[in-house]
């Protein structure tokens, strides 16, 4: 009876290793190119992605977090990193009746000493071969936003500029 336990036990962990095994690394930088933290990004068990997110030096404040469409990030204003992640083509915002994109996440907060430190959760994606994986044409761009998202408006959210971006790719 032990050695069975044992080898569920080695089981369980085998898939542990594997999840843990496909966290991404994601390096985020300012219009300038200096950087301004990062973010671990790994699959969630069950579907989904989590983020974990630490940042420094942004402007205090409620900021927007995007998954957009292509992993190219180049300053000052990030718009090679095309429009919101959205394989599915569904309206933008987590409120919005016939939304949300695929690269849609919750608003986070930043300190009034410009920091951040939180994990987000992204039901909506993957890491694997799905359509709706961050890896899709050559992988995706995660985007911190100068504004909140008002979670509704097309196509944004309304959540003003780009102010930080790092790539995604295999």
């Amino acid at each position: 009876m032990t050695r069975i336990i044992s080898v569920l036990a080695l089981a369980g962990l085998a898939g542990t290793v594997s999840l843990s095994a496909q966290m991404k690394h994601v390096d985020l930088k300012d219009a300038k190119g200096n950087s301004v933290g990062m973010a671990m990004v790994s699959p969630v068990k069950g579907g989904g992605v989590s983020i974990d997110l630490d940042v420094k030096g942004l402007p205090p404040g409620e900021h927007a977090l995007h998954f957009h469409a292509v992993p190219k990030c180049e300053g000052p204003d990030f718009t090679s990193a095309g429009g919101h992640f959205n394989p599915a083509n569904k309206k933008h915002g987590m409120q919005n009746p016939e939304g949300a994109h695929a690269g849609d996440m919750m608003n986070f907060t930043v300190d009034a000493k410009g920091n951040a430190k939180t994990t987000i959760t992204n039901k909506n994606v993957t890491m694997g071969a799905e359509p709706n994986s961050l890896y899709t044409n050559g992988g995706t761009a995660l985007m911190i936003h100068a504004a909140a998202d008002d979670m509704k408006t097309d196509p944004s959210g309304n959540a003003g500029g780009r102010i930080a971006c790092g790539g995604i790719t295999k």
